[in-house]
């Protein structure tokens, strides 16, 4: 593994553990640290976009199924709404 992608991994570890509410830091971070290492350089880009979301987007994708702020459907957003704490 590059250095480079080492950084970007921790980067994303960081962004999903420090959201701002308790309940999506403990979500995200759980999701992120279980699926990092699995995921290629592509896979990584498109959890930095999900990341990237506000936190009542995220939060009703995974709690209420609802698509909205530019959620897409990929690998990434597949896996959250499956993953379970």
């Amino acid at each position: 593994m590059s250095n480079k992608l080492e950084i970007f991994k921790k980067r994303l570890i960081y962004r999903a553990s420090y959201r701002g509410t308790k309940e999506m830091d403990m979500l995200l971070s759980a999701f992120v640290n279980k699926f990092i290492e699995k995921f290629d350089e592509a896979e990584l880009i498109e959890l930095e976009k999900f990341l990237n979301f506000e936190d009542e987007i995220i939060y009703n994708y995974y709690h209420y199924k609802i698509i909205k702020g530019g959620i897409n459907k990929n690998k990434i957003s597949k896996l959250f709404e499956n993953f379970k704490l």
